[in-house]
C-alpha cells in the first residue's frame, strides 16, 4: 500500500506551496512510503517532518533533506524551493504527523490494542505480541516509537506491513499527550500496567498520572474494553468507575485473571493462571513477578478475543524481551552473573528488578548496583530513599550506588543487618571496585535511568 502527496495534503489539512513546479500533477502523484525526522537519514520515498526542538529547528535542514527525499512538511514560510519537490504547508508539523498517522489508522479495519502505563509498557506489549502470535500475524510498535512523534510513525508503517491485529505502545510524559495519542490510535482494547512515579516531575501526583493514562480509553465506543493491573492500588480503585468494560489481571485477589503458584527457576518462571474456575499452566523465559503479571494479561486478551488461552500461554515460551538480560562474565571458568536491567529506571521498576535478584538462584552473593533515577520532580530524594528502605526486603548482600541522587538510596539502606554498602560518584569508580571484588558465584544486578549510562558498566564487566 502506498500514499500519494495528494492524499497526504488532504489527510493533514495542508496546502502545497511554492511555484508551479511544486504544485504540478507529477508532484501531487509522488508516492511516500516512509517518514524521516533526521535530514541526514532522508532517502527517496520519504516525507521529511521537521520538528522544532529545544535546541534545533529542523526546518533549517529542509534543503539538505530534499536532496534525497521529495516531500516535506513545513509550518514556516520558505524562501527557496526545489523544482519537483512537494512542500506541504501545515499549522504545526507534529500535529500534521499525528493526523497522517491517524489517517492510516482509520483505514486499518483490524483490532488495535494499546498498552500504556508508567512502567512495563514495552515488556507487556512484547508479551501480548508473543501470545497473540499463536493466532495472528501481529503488527506491533518497534523499539521506542511510542511517543507523540513515535506513535504516528508506527501507525504510518502499517501501510507496508499487512497484519491481522496491531499492538501499539503509547508513552506520555506530560498533560494532554494521551488525548492526542488516543485520537490517532483509536484502540479497541487498552491495557494499563502500573501508575507509578515515572515522570513525576511533570505529572506531580500519581492521581494525575492515572487520570492522564486512563485517557487511553477516551475514544472508545461502547464495545471498548480496558485491562487493568489489579496489583496497582490506584487502578484497583477504578472498578465499576469506567465507561467501558474493565477486566483486572495480576496476582491480587481482585484479579479476574490471577497468576498463582509462581516458581522462579534457573531458565525462567513457571506459574498458573486462574480464571472462572479454570487453570492455565504457563512458563516464561523471564524472571520476576512483574513479568508474570505482564504475561497474564497476554493470555487474558487472547481469551477475550475468542482464542484458546492455553495456546497463548504455550506461545509465551518463545518470549524474547528487550529489557532484561542475564549474562555470564567471561573473566573466569565459573564466573559471576550479571542481570542487565539497565534500560531506564523508576522506583517501581527498580523494586521489580530487585525482586528478580531476590528470586535468582546464586551460589555466591547478591549485589545490587543502583544508579540515579531521573524525572521524579520535587520528591526525588524521598523516592530514592524509599528504595533504600526496602533493600533488605530483597535479601541483598552488597549495595553499590552510583551518582548523586542514589546516595539517598545508600543512606536509607539499613546496614545493621549485615548489608555491605558502597557509594561512588562515577561509573568508572564503580567498575574499578566491582572488578576488584566480584568473585565466582556472585550475581550482580545493574539498574539506573538511561542518563546514567550503566550499559558502560555492563560492557566493562
Amino acid at each position: 500500500m502506498k500514499i500519494t502527496v495528494e492524499e497526504i495534503v488532504k489527510a493533514v489539512n495542508g496546502e502545497l506551496i511554492g511555484n508551479d513546479a511544486n504544485k504540478s500533477e507529477a508532484v501531487r502523484n509522488i508516492v511516500v512510503d516512509d517518514i524521516c525526522m533526521n535530514s541526514k537519514e532522508a532517502k527517496d520515498g520519504d516525507i521529511f517532518v521537521p520538528i522544532v526542538g529545544t535546541k534545533v529547528d529542523a526546518h533549517n535542514y529542509i534543503g539538505s533533506a530534499l536532496e534525497a527525499a521529495k516531500v516535506t512538511f513545513t509550518d514556516r514560510e520558505l524562501t527557496e524551493y526545489i523544482d519537483g519537490r512537494a512542500y506541504i504547508k501545515v499549522d504545526n508539523t507534529i500535529k500534521a504527523l499525528q493526523r497522517l498517522g491517524g489517517y492510516v489508522r482509520r483505514g486499518y479495519d483490524k483490532k488495535v490494542i494499546a498498552v500504556t502505563g508508567s512502567v512495563g509498557k514495552t515488556t507487556t506489549r512484547e508479551m501480548i505480541t508473543t501470545g497473540l502470535s499463536a493466532f495472528y500475524d501481529v503488527y506491533h510498535t518497534e523499539k521506542n516509537f511510542n511517543s507523540e512523534t513515535g506513535a504516528p510513525v508506527t501507525l504510518f508503517k502499517m501501510l507496508d506491513r499487512p497484519s491481522d491485529i496491531a499492538v501499539l505502545e503509547l508513552g506520555i510524559s506530560n498533560f494532554g499527550e494521551m488525548d492526542d495519542l488516543a485520537e490517532i490510535a483509536r484502540p479497541d482494547i487498552a491495557v494499563v500496567t502500573i501508575i507509578g512515579d515515572a515522570h513525576r516531575e511533570f505529572f506531580k501526583t500519581r492521581e494525575n498520572t492515572r487520570t492522564e493514562k486512563l485517557k487511553v480509553i477516551s475514544r472508545m465506543d461502547e464495545n471498548g474494553v480496558v485491562f487493568l493491573n489489579g496489583n496497582d492500588e490506584l487502578l484497583a480503585e477504578m472498578k465499576g468507575r469506567l465507561p467501558v468494560k474493565t477486566i483486572f489481571y495480576g496476582t491480587a485477589e481482585n484479579a479476574d485473571y490471577r497468576a498463582v503458584n509462581i516458581v522462579q527457576g534457573s531458565e525462567g518462571t513457571s506459574f498458573e493462571i486462574i480464571h472462572d474456575g479454570g487453570v492455565i499452566p504457563a512458563w516464561i523465559p523471564a524472571f520476576g513477578k512483574h513479568n508474570v503479571i505482564d504475561a497474564t494479561v497476554s493470555v487474558a486478551i487472547a481469551e477475550y478475543l475468542g482464542k484458546d488461552p492455553a495456546a497463548a500461554a504455550e506461545a509465551l515460551k518463545n518470549f524474547r524481551g528487550q529489557r532484561q538480560n542475564i549474562v555470564k562474565s567471561k573473566n573466569s571458568d565459573a564466573g559471576y552473573e550479571i542481570i542487565d536491567d539497565t534500560y531506564n529506571a523508576s522506583p517501581d521498576s527498580m523494586k521489580a528488578a530487585l525482586d528478580v535478584l531476590r528470586g535468582h538462584k546464586a551460589s555466591g552473593r547478591k549485589i545490587a548496583v543502583l544508579g540515579d533515577m531521573f524525572e521524579l520532580g520535587e520528591e526525588t530524594e524521598k523516592l530514592h530513599a524509599e528504595v533504600g528502605k526496602v533493600i533488605n526486603d530483597y535479601k541483598v548482600d552488597v549495595l553499590v550506588t552510583v551518582g548523586k541522587l542514589s546516595r539517598k538510596i545508600n543512606e536509607a539502606a539499613d546496614d545493621s543487618t549485615g548489608l555491605e554498602k558502597h557509594h561512588f560518584e562515577t561509573n568508572d569508580e564503580a567498575v574499578k571496585y566491582l572488578k576488584a571484588n566480584l568473585i565466582d558465584g556472585d550475581t550482580v544486578l545493574l539498574k539506573a535511568s538511561n542518563g546514567m549510562h550503566f550499559k558502560e558498566i555492563v560492557e566493562k564487566l
